[in-house]
């Protein structure tokens, strides 16, 4: 592939991005000169990628309005939602079934964690979280299991500009070093165990999930009040390591 090449994908696939982003967050949406802005691209670039794109059904627009993710944005997202993730839908389902308590599935955005799947049982705890909720990778489990692989620089680099203050739990953490300390606390029982740090009086333990190359993309969460984990963290523990494992085998 020719320079010329790539670079139109890439400048392509930062549009995309940005049109999909502000239409998930439910942000005001982007016509070509805001996202020229956005990008620091020219106007006429963007005009041109944005056509290609739309005649591609990647991007979508209606009357010249702004722009939206197209059709085949979606069948392009839905070809790719099998896996781990199609799968753990029956994790989540087994975990509440065998432990009683409520779980998770996240993945990362910078230093943030985006929620994709949860316990369906909401009569159980924790029920008002939904699918697209955004918290904090410092202080939550499903958050510090993403880190699990992050070195001491990693780990400063990515929080070097989170405000730590007047955020979380009363147990949560208030510097990178402290994030540190807890992850060294934890890697030798093989689980995070993350106590208040972002709700008074709940409890986390989490693992990383893994594709086939070893590389984390989402971690795996439980959640319940103290007397929920009282007597059995091990056991817990273990049961959502025998979930991950399982979610991350191929096919």
């Amino acid at each position: 592939m020719e320079t010329s090449e790539v670079s139109s994908l890439a400048q392509g696939l930062r549009i995309v991005r940005i049109v999909a982003d502000r239409e998930k967050w439910g942000r005001s949406l982007y016509g070509v000169t805001h996202i020229a802005v956005e990008l620091g691209m020219d106007r006429s670039r963007v005009s041109r990628l944005t056509q290609e794109l739309c005649d591609l059904d990647l991007l979508e627009r209606v009357d010249r309005g702004p722009f939206r993710a197209g059709p085949a944005f979606f069948s392009l997202a839905a070809s790719l939602n099998g896996g781990w993730v199609s799968s753990s839908r029956v994790e989540l389902q087994r975990i509440t079934a065998d432990l009683g308590l409520r779980g998770r599935v996240s993945v990362r955005d910078g230093a943030r964690v985006i929620l994709i799947r949860s316990s369906s049982d909401h009569g159980l705890s924790g029920g008002m979280m939904q699918p697209g909720m955004i918290t904090p990778v410092w202080c939550t489990g499903s958050g510090r299991a993403l880190l699990w692989d992050h070195s001491e620089k990693a780990l400063q680099e990515l929080l070097a500009d989170v405000e730590f203050i007047g955020v979380g739990g009363p147990q949560a953490a208030h510097s990178a070093a402290d994030v540190l300390t807890l992850m060294e606390r934890d890697k030798p029982r093989g689980v995070v165990h993350a106590v208040e740090e972002f709700e008074h009086g709940v409890h986390e333990l989490a693992v990383p999930l893994r594709d086939t190359a070893g590389t984390i993309v989402a971690s795996l969460c439980v959640f319940g009040e103290r007397r929920e984990f009282d007597g059995r963290t091990e056991e817990i523990g273990a049961a959502i390591e025998e979930s991950a494992r399982r979610l991350s085998q191929p096919g």
